[in-house]
């Protein structure tokens, strides 16, 4: 019985395919999703889709990114917002074309049924960007800091790692839980195409939007799985390259 993190996917339905054979999921496995299913690459509504029947197999958890945020608002017909539009919104209206009221209400419904966040028996968090509060993500004011946060992933890159956690000023935000699985940030940003780890915080977005891969990670063993980079995976299309 393993527990999986699965980082961005990004309209990916490809990509997400080969991860999740390469990580040979059985019906004892967990797999949780950091989130930023959609926006991309032109499968969108088609890797919702395939999220769904996925959950009624294996025990899934679907964290919401703030991709799916702009993605949910749009199919409820509540906005298009023109930053989504340009950052892969477009891609994912197109992928909706010939889909039923029926089924995008279904799709609705699955977007509104996701979490900020998900904490673990094991006091390990798993959300798609971050949190800004001193004492956690319960009392985490702005919950949209949840799915857009940054200077999470920041103050774990830039710590000092010769101060004890006990010092006095070690971060308290770090000190809450014994690992933070994210997503968000992509780590092509910082020349990796491999999850980062820094501090307690790994971060499992390796630049599926663009020019990286979609990848799964094992959270007791670290081994990785990563499918092929994108581009690759759909050669006629540009994903978030422009």
């Amino acid at each position: 019985m393993s527990t999986f993190a699965i980082g961005d996917i990004h309209g990916g339905l490809k990509a997400l395919l080969q991860v999740l054979n390469k990580l040979e999921v059985t019906e004892e496995d967990t797999l949780i999703f950091v989130g930023d299913y959609v926006d991309g690459w032109s499968e969108s509504a088609q890797v919702i889709e395939f999220l769904i029947r996925l959950s009624e197999e294996i025990n899934c958890i679907f964290i919401k990114g703030n991709h799916d945020v702009w993605c949910q608002n749009w199919l409820k017909e509540e906005d298009v917002n023109a930053i989504w539009y340009m950052h892969g919104g477009k891609e994912t209206m197109d992928s909706y074309e010939g889909f039923s009221a029926d089924k995008i209400k279904q799709h609705v419904s699955f977007f509104e049924g996701m979490p900020l966040y998900h904490l673990d028996a094991e006091n390990r968090l798993f959300l798609h960007a971050g949190y800004t509060s001193i004492h956690g993500v319960e009392r985490e004011i702005f919950k949209e800091n949840f799915y857009f946060d940054r200077t999470l992933w920041e103050l774990a890159l830039a710590m000092d790692r010769s101060i004890d956690k006990d010092h006095v000023i070690y971060p308290k935000r770090l000190q809450h839980y014994n690992e933070v699985y994210i997503g968000h940030t992509p780590t092509t940003n910082f020349g990796e195409t491999v999850p980062m780890n820094a501090v307690n915080i790994w971060n499992v977005d390796t630049g599926a939007a663009f020019k990286g891969k979609v990848t799964g990670i094992n959270i007791d063993t670290k081994a990785y799985y990563q499918s092929d980079n994108l581009p690759d995976l759909y050669p006629n299309e540009k994903g978030r390259n422009k």
